[in-house]
């Protein structure tokens, strides 16, 4: 009975586990290095568990020092800015179409934003893949 009693008791501890916290304030729109993450001996619910996940990331917001930084809180770096002019690619079936567009918002690869096609300035939702290049939702 004092077994498990003890058992039950090790089991309710609380267990640690480790989270990544911003080594100092990091405005938006930065690079993370290795210097700008610590590792906590705290579990903290969302946060990052390894430096890997966040270094060489970009902050989406501020991140202030101390504080966990969450999966969220980041993203690849951007390798389009806003008003940039980009190439705007159509794909179904077979056919292709290409035309410039302009970003209306500054994205990196995966993120979906709105490009405005410059030849019809009607404005539509595309993904943007590792070269830059729009790629229009199907």
């Amino acid at each position: 009975m004092i077994r498990l009693f003890a058992f039950f008791i090790a089991l309710a501890a609380p267990v640690s586990a480790d989270t990544i916290v911003a080594a100092r304030t990091i405005p938006a729109r930065s690079l993370i290095g290795a210097d700008d993450v610590l590792i906590r001996d705290v579990d903290i619910a969302g946060a990052l568990t390894t430096p890997d996940l966040a270094i060489g990331k970009e902050t989406r917001v501020a991140l202030y020092a101390g504080r966990p930084i969450r999966a969220g809180d980041i993203g690849p770096p951007a390798v389009i800015e806003r008003n940039q002019i980009i190439t705007l690619v159509y794909q179904r079936g077979g056919v292709v179409i290409s035309t410039e567009g302009r970003a209306l918002d500054r994205a990196g690869p995966g993120d979906v934003i709105r490009v405005m096609n410059l030849a019809s300035r009607s404005t539509v939702s595309a993904q943007i893949d590792a070269t830059g290049t729009a790629l229009v939702n199907r």
